[in-house]
């Protein structure tokens, strides 16, 4: 699941950045150019890293 929960995080950002040209895109996530998305976008990845590290869960 943290897998896949990983790989969203990083689509959405590949998203945006390949659409950024678009002037709709900076008028409507202005956030996304901004040096604290980035910052807690990274920290998040961090975040993701280690929960993958974890053991999985087993029933």
């Amino acid at each position: 699941v943290e897998a896949l929960r990983t790989l969203r995080l990083i689509h959405y950002a590949a998203w945006l950045a390949r659409r950024w040209d678009d002037p709709a895109f900076p008028a409507a996530f202005p956030w996304f150019n901004s040096q604290q998305y980035w910052q807690a976008r990274i920290l998040e990845l961090r975040e993701q890293i280690a929960l993958m590290d974890e053991p999985p869960l087993v029933a």
